[in-house]
């Protein structure tokens, strides 16, 4: 029979998973006790302890009379939030730019059919809530486009250096979207270049957008 602390090391895993693959997206809520309990077939003690233990971490926050909610995707995530809070927008962009870039640049030439529809599908997605100024729409599906990108780039330092920074990049996402980012804006460009294999064009379209956000145009 498995220890009690591993049995929970071993449920503690499994929620951790299903959030960082995305089944538990940032911002939703995770299912309730007896749902986890017959999920993950242990026993709720064991799903208390386990939920309480990604509590501490940050990945999740309990919410009195709603439920539990996934606040980020890692705890690399949180501790990079925690360490860089004070950071300024332009600070984001910047670093941003620096991976985005190269991030297009491999995707353009690492691209798979499977890529190209997910990419060209959340590109769809994008232009839909940007249209129907939906903030929060705007904000997930610009997201999940430049982590499909960063994915499509096929380095996995590259995806996990990106991801360690997403909750930073998803505020800094919200702020341009809110302050900054006028009627027009669009990726089409971009992602048609991926599309093509065009890895000049890729590079340019990225840069030029993020520089934008600075005003180095």
């Amino acid at each position: 029979m498995m220890r009690r602390t591993g049995l929970i090391d071993s449920t503690v895993a499994q929620l951790r998973e299903r959030i960082s693959s995305g089944e538990w997206p940032v911002g939703t809520r995770i299912p309730a006790e007896p749902a986890l309990v017959e999920l993950l077939g242990v026993g709720r003690n064991t799903v208390r302890e386990a939920v309480q233990s990604l509590v501490h971490s940050g990945l999740v926050e309990r919410r009195q009379g709603s439920g539990t909610y996934v606040l980020s995707a890692s705890e690399l995530a949180v501790t990079f939030s925690r360490q860089i809070a004070d950071a300024r927008q332009r600070d984001v962009v910047e670093v941003r730019r620096s991976l985005e870039v190269e991030a297009a640049r491999l995707a353009a030439r690492r691209r798979t059919t499977s890529d190209v529809a997910s990419i060209t599908a959340l590109r769809d997605a994008r232009a839909e809530a940007y249209a129907a100024h939906a903030l929060d729409r705007m904000v997930a599906a610009d997201l999940a486009l430049h982590r499909a990108i960063a994915r499509a780039a096929r380095n996995p330092v590259l995806l996990s250096l990106y991801e360690s920074l997403i909750d930073a990049i998803t505020e800094n996402i919200r702020f341009n979207f809110a302050q900054v980012l006028q009627d027009g804006d669009n990726h089409d460009g971009l992602v048609d270049a991926i599309v093509r294999g065009d890895v000049a064009g890729a590079v340019e379209e990225t840069s030029d957008y993020l520089s934008g956000l600075l005003g180095e145009d």
